[in-house]
């Protein structure tokens, strides 16, 4: 592995810990609002147990209040009674007695409702005093193990953009330039090769690129992300576990004759690797091409006289690998413009399969089956 790309792995976990304490001492105002919040709904219950509370005791008063002045208006009429001259002001007034009577026991019922709430609501303030105490206690606890995290957490920043220094110094102008600006958009400015595949963005490398990020004698970058490829032999399948994987569970051949076909061009003109798909439908057969690594169709569904095989010599030349794959007519209508990642997944697995036969030595067979040449 070169230099350059050794410190530049070394400043992408300094700079992903450094962006990661960041986070934590940015989180700290949140988190103590958060802490606030919860101690503010604990007072705001608490206050209104005690609302509630006042309240109880402001309508016993003003129910009390209410039977002392019917009383004082009962003795008034009581008074007036003695006076009267005629049955029907004496039974006015005895009418008027009879009301005020039934309003005093009706108060007197209120009253009684409002004392058997009394012992209730005590407990509820004495409750609610008593998890507000117990919040407090716990909410300043954390707020001081917050505090001392984020104490923490700087004292590490410095230390680490102390050692993320020291690093930049140590590399390449250019190569640090083109690290930080991928950094800043991807989240990262390197990417791993494993098994073919750019672990950043899930990309297939041709077979060449492949070799050239393991020799590790220049800096390559990936076409589709623009990180920087380093390559780890220690993540890399052995020989004897990869020659398990194709002698033990055989790639299965695609069957000559089916009605639909896919196929790898390397060479597809301007747009290099794509994924072709024909399908044969009565006296006519269609051409679709996918994008290689994004599975995102280019170009019209074209549509010809005759089976595949007569209608597009042109596309099923000698670089041509013939993919297992066969999809409904109509779910491929429903991709619309891309192929889903579970089926463009099984496709690239299938490529992969393929170019580990050729590497253990098994040379792929040029059948019409699986590598038709042009007519």
């Amino acid at each position: 592995m070169l230099p350059d790309i050794e410190k530049l792995l070394e400043l992408q976990i300094a700079d992903k810990e450094i962006r990661k304490l960041q986070d934590e001492v940015a989180a700290l105002p949140k988190r103590m609002a958060v802490i606030e919040q919860k101690l503010a709904g604990t007072k705001a219950h608490l206050e209104k147990v005690r609302t509630a509370a006042k309240s109880d005791e402001a309508n016993r008063k003003k129910f009390e209040a209410a039977i002392k002045d019917l009383q004082g208006k009962i003795s008034k009429y009581r008074d007036q009674s003695l006076d009267v001259k005629t049955n029907d002001q004496y039974k006015a007034l005895l009418h008027e007695i009879q009301f005020a009577e039934q309003e005093i026991r009706l108060n007197e019922d209120r009253i009684l409702e409002v004392m058997v709430n009394v012992d209730a609501r005590e407990k509820e303030v004495k409750a609610a005093e008593a998890e507000l105490q117990a919040e407090t206690a716990e909410i300043e606890k954390e707020k001081e193990e917050a505090r001392t995290i984020t104490a923490e957490d700087e004292k590490k920043l410095l230390e680490w953009n102390a050692k993320r220094d020291a690093l930049r110094r140590g590399i390449s102008e250019d190569f640090l330039r083109h690290y930080e600006r991928v950094m800043k958009f991807r989240g990262s400015g390197l990417a791993e090769v494993r098994e073919h595949k750019c672990m950043g963005c899930q990309v297939m490398l041709r077979p060449q690129t492949y070799n050239e990020v393991r020799n590790g004698e220049k800096v390559m970058v990936c076409e589709s992300c623009s990180r920087i490829y380093y390559f780890n032999p220690a993540n890399e399948v052995k020989p004897e576990q990869e020659v398990v994987t194709v002698t033990g569970r055989k790639r299965a051949r695609p069957k000559a004759e089916a009605p639909q076909a896919w196929f790898y061009r390397p060479d597809y003109g301007e747009e290099g690797e794509v994924l072709l798909v024909f399908s044969n439908s009565g006296d006519s057969s269609t051409r679709r091409i996918y994008e290689m690594h994004t599975g995102r169709q280019f170009g019209d569904v074209l549509v010809r006289e005759g089976s595949y095989r007569l209608a597009f010599p042109e596309d099923l030349t000698d670089a041509a690998l013939r993919l297992n794959g066969h999809w409904d007519e109509k779910e491929i209508d429903g991709w619309g413009s891309e192929i889903p990642s579970n089926a463009l997944d099984l496709l690239q697995k299938d490529l992969l399969a393929i170019w580990r036969e050729h590497k253990a030595g098994h040379k792929h067979s040029a059948s019409p089956a699986e590598q038709p040449t042009a007519r």
